[in-house]
């Protein structure tokens, strides 16, 4: 036996062991989990927007609208869906890189002056492209991770989605380890090759596995978790150190090799675990009878059945147009045309729009509205940091505590929903006037809402219009993000802050110069933008607000009461087989 073999020291047996963990399901999450953790590039926008703005000579709408593709690129992920549906994973996974490094190279060409200035539109496209590249790692990694653990989907999904949200702090470390400081073109190379590098790397470890969910996943999953949290408090314990002194080179190598061994020590609870199960399946065949091989065979429908599927087949392709306007109950499996049309999306959709909307203008200006309020360049790395660490929390909390208050007091998410966005808006309007370093503080609130919106409303989603068509309806959620940033990132933050920046230039007795950058100085910069993005996302507390009182009796019920129902093939505990 390969671990008997192991445990005598056998080098065969050595090498039978590291295939088993290397092919296991668990290295695949762990593979999963690494590339979620440098997926988040997009919201290190904050950090380089400037750098772009003035080696390019962009004014603040120009900037904004960069933003908007940037969210756009992000958030689209029907075509790595459409795609992951008829290839394997490595293949979604590659075009991914290829989209990811091309995209960001370009950016870094264009920055650094290596190619021609390019045309606004080129520069929205290049972003769009290496931005949409998140989608693909998203589909590729965490869909196949959420099939490889079908009993533990909330639990993959709160892990992985928070390590996407942590990876801009955890990018920045290794930006600080390879780079040190103050070079935000290198960021931008950096951004380019690491997530491709990383994808590239483990390509053929993610691939689907059929298996079976075993009793001990949700305690391997706690102790990834508490791994996580640990990661989370130390970059935020280091992002707080490094905002108060001066980090020579060295001392960047080794809090960035610090980082690094916290993202491979899940790697010890892998091992562990495949080590154990592999011990326990040797002892099991050790100790079994001899096997018998059972032959299934495939029983074909009867006449009568053969009808009944015909029927309801022909009922689903003629009702879905006559049906739009008659849905099935709230749980039960919606079809696209009638999800889209309900009212409980369209009020889901617009508390969204604002919400994400707003907290997402945040995140994107944090740079532009740090150096308008005479905050060091160094305080917009700690900025972006503070979002990224938090936004990971926020994930996680909104996950957990939505599912507790849930399942024991019957808390409609709707109303946590509301809470959010109610917070939300105390960091809007510390921005908005800008009080002495409320920044750090706002970008925390910033952070934490922004995170903690994403599990509960693609969570509402699942819980009122079902499964059945899951995939669709989880990306037209997400497409409230970018229509969002549109109205409050372009259309009114950017407008306004270059109508300020202009009356500034005007009372100084100056014209703006072709090609040349548009700064503003000062609250005003901001304060007229986040006063309308606060009101806004009042009109979302106000939608999400309605959304609960609808759904309050549907709550109130037993909801997953048919997702417990013991079926025989649960009971066996058998594994399907490939196909």
């Amino acid at each position: 036996m390969v671990v008997a073999e192991f445990s005598s020291g056998g080098m065969r047996g050595m090498k039978s062991l590291s295939y088993h963990v290397l092919t296991g399901r668990w290295f695949t999450l762990f593979a999963s989990l690494l590339i979620m953790s440098v997926a988040g590039a997009t919201y290190m926008f904050g950090i380089y927007s400037n750098e772009v703005k003035t080696s390019l000579g962009y004014d603040q709408s120009t900037l904004n609208l960069l933003g908007f593709f940037k969210d756009l690129g992000a958030n689209v992920g029907v075509i790595s869906g459409l795609v992951n549906e008829i290839t394997p994973p490595w293949v979604v996974l590659s075009i991914g890189v290829i989209m990811n490094f091309f995209g960001y190279f370009m950016i870094w060409l264009a920055v650094s002056g290596r190619i021609a200035k390019p045309q606004v539109w080129q520069m929205c496209l290049y972003i769009c492209i290496g931005a949409n590249s998140q989608t693909f790692a998203n589909t590729g990694a965490l869909v196949t991770s959420v099939k490889n653990f079908p009993g533990s989907r909330g639990s993959v999904l709160g892990l992985l989605k928070g390590y996407v949200g942590l990876s801009g702090a955890i990018i920045t470390q290794v930006y600080h380890f390879f780079y040190g400081d103050h070079n935000s073109q290198a960021l931008i190379l950096l951004i380019a090759w690491l997530p491709a590098a990383v994808s590239f790397l483990f390509l053929p470890t993610i691939r689907i596995m059929n298996t079976v969910h075993q009793p001990k996943d949700n305690r391997v999953f706690y102790h990834l978790l508490y791994i996580s949290l640990c990661l989370a408090g130390f970059l935020m314990v280091l992002i707080v150190v490094q905002n108060k002194l001066s980090f020579s080179t060295i001392e960047y190598i080794v809090d960035g090799l610090v980082v690094f061994s916290f993202l491979l020590l899940p790697l010890v609870v892998v091992f562990r675990e495949e080590i154990s199960q592999l011990k326990a399946k040797t002892q099991g065949l050790t100790d079994s009878a001899p096997q018998l091989k059972v032959v299934t065979e495939a029983i074909p429908p009867t006449n009568e059945e053969q009808q009944v599927q015909a029927m309801t087949s022909s009922h689903q392709k003629h009702s879905w147009l006559r049906n739009i306007f008659n849905p099935p109950k709230r749980g039960e499996d919606y079809n696209i045309l009638q999800a889209l049309f309900s009212i409980d999306m369209l009020i889901l959709f617009i508390a969204t729009t604002f919400g994400a909307g707003g907290t997402l203008t945040a995140i994107d200006n944090l740079g532009q509205i740090g150096h308008s309020l005479g905050y060091p360049k160094k305080s917009t790395i700690t900025f972006v940091s503070l979002v990224s660490i938090w936004n990971y929390l926020g994930r996680v909390a909104s996950g957990y505590a939505s599912e507790i208050f849930l399942t024991k007091y019957r808390v409609p998410r709707p109303y946590m929903l509301t809470i959010i966005l109610l917070l939300s808006c105390v960091g809007h309007i510390l921005i908005a006037f800008g009080i002495p370093n409320s920044l750090y503080f706002a970008s925390v609130v910033i952070g934490f809402c922004f995170g903690a919106q994403w599990p509960l409303m693609f969570a509402i989603i699942s819980e009122i219009f079902g499964l059945k068509y899951y995939s669709t309806l989880y990306n037209f959620g997400a497409a409230a993000s970018p229509v969002g940033s549109y109205i409050l990132n372009v259309k009114v933050a950017g407008v306004l802050y270059d109508k300020e920046a202009l009356k500034q230039l005007k009372a100084k007795g100056l014209t703006r110069q072709a090609g040349k950058d548009l700064t503003c100085v000062g609250v005003q910069c901001y304060k007229m933008a986040f006063i309308i993005i606060t009101a806004s996302t009042l009109v979302g507390c106000v939608a999400s607000v309605i959304l609960a009182l609808r759904t309050r009796k549907f709550y109130k019920g037993d909801i997953y009461r048919k997702f417990r129902t013991e079926t025989p093939e649960n009971e066996m505990g058998t594994t399907k087989t490939g196909n």
